[in-house]
């Protein structure tokens, strides 16, 4: 199993095409590293580029301390998990999975244990002697990621290996691969998803990208609970942050804002008098709002209400052509629909930003 070390990479297509820039990672051997951010950001360029499927063309990449920038794909001591599967047709799941060790001229007892110890780990005995087309896309998933087990990589790169399934199948699949990860503590896993509810489960540690680089690097709950920007704060969690205009009133260890829409929040993150008067943006997840009769945060017009049975969804009338302000609140509030409805929320849940940027990490 492996560490790797990513400083100041960068890729450049064509001579002229920027799509990465000054990416600096480490990543300790045991984790499983999720690299998420939106369509076109570069998630599955940078795999590739650790996998040797795309050339550096900046900075070093090092794997247990050896730069293999140069190096070919089947020398780097990689897996890769497609999410197409990429199994062959007209072989059966031990022939698969057989496959790359018999390229490699291993004994054939060897290949034997090897296959027997990955099909024990995820549950795929009775499958065998099956071909691909008899098997569902759960199962062809993890026949996959069986024959990237056998080989015995330093590192697993997953390329959203989910996407192709169902939603049932999803969750069923992301459980075994939690169930791998606990069974394979020492390995280095890497792992790209548009998925949120996949990086926030599965993440010893969550990279996301953005703007040709990184926003952010933490764990799952860091990066809910303090994202650094607004990118990072709307981007992580579903629905998304809502963003609400103010202006800073009173400072300290706790801040008080004065809402455009006539509210009052008072947030749990720190400022000082230089901060007085500035205009921020106040962050409150949907969850994390509060309905109210006394002091508000935000006070408006429910227009559609959405009831998922554990909570329901309310969606506040646009104001001035902002994106809509949206409440989650446990329990079936259909009755909510066409009323005006007063949020709160409790100072520890407030976010403050300036100029995009969190007061926590200034």
């Amino acid at each position: 199993m492996a560490n790797l070390k990513l400083t100041d990479v960068e890729k450049t297509y064509a001579g002229a095409v920027n799509v990465l820039n000054d990416i600096n990672l480490d990543i300790r051997q045991g984790e499983l590293i999720v690299f998420v951010g939106p369509s076109g950001c570069g998630k599955s360029t940078l795999l590739r580029m650790i996998a040797g499927l795309e050339k550096i063309t900046g900075g070093t990449l090092e794997i247990d301390g050896q730069v293999v920038n140069d190096m070919p794909p089947a020398m780097r001591g990689i897996a890769m998990v497609f999410q197409s599967y990429a199994l062959y047709p007209h072989m059966t799941v031990r022939e698969n999975m057989q496959f790359a060790l018999k390229i490699a001229k291993k004994p054939q007892s060897e290949i034997d244990a090897a296959v027997d110890r990955a099909a024990k780990m995820l549950q795929l005995d009775p499958y065998l002697d099956r071909l691909p087309k008899a098997l569902s896309g759960g199962q062809r998933q993890r026949v996959a990621i069986g024959r990237s087990i056998v080989r015995d990589p330093k590192v697993y790169l997953f390329d959203e290996p989910l996407s192709n399934l169902d939603a049932a199948l999803r969750v069923a699949t992301r459980i075994e691969i939690a169930q791998l990860k606990e069974q394979m503590p020492d390995s280095t896993m890497i792992y790209v998803t548009h998925d949120q509810v996949e990086a926030m489960t599965l993440a010893t540690r969550i990279v996301v990208l953005a703007n040709k680089g990184v926003a952010q690097v933490g764990p799952p709950l860091e990066l809910y609970e303090r994202p650094n920007s607004e990118f990072v704060a709307q981007f992580i969690g579903s629905p998304s942050m809502n963003l609400l205009p103010g202006e800073i009133t009173g400072t300290g260890q706790q801040t008080t804002i004065k809402m455009k829409n006539g509210g009052v929040a008072v947030s749990d993150y720190p400022s000082t008098e230089a901060d007085m008067g500035q205009a921020v943006n106040v962050g409150v997840r949907p969850e994390d709002f509060l309905e109210t009769d006394g002091d508000y945060i935000f006070d408006g017009k429910v227009n559609i209400t959405e009831a998922l049975g554990e909570v329901t969804l309310l969606y506040f009338e646009s104001q001035g052509g902002a994106d809509p302000v949206i409440g989650k609140l446990p329990g079936i509030h259909a009755d909510l629909r066409g009323k005006n409805v007063k949020l709160g929320a409790t100072p520890d849940k407030v976010h403050v930003f300036h100029n995009g940027t969190s007061l926590l990490y200034r």
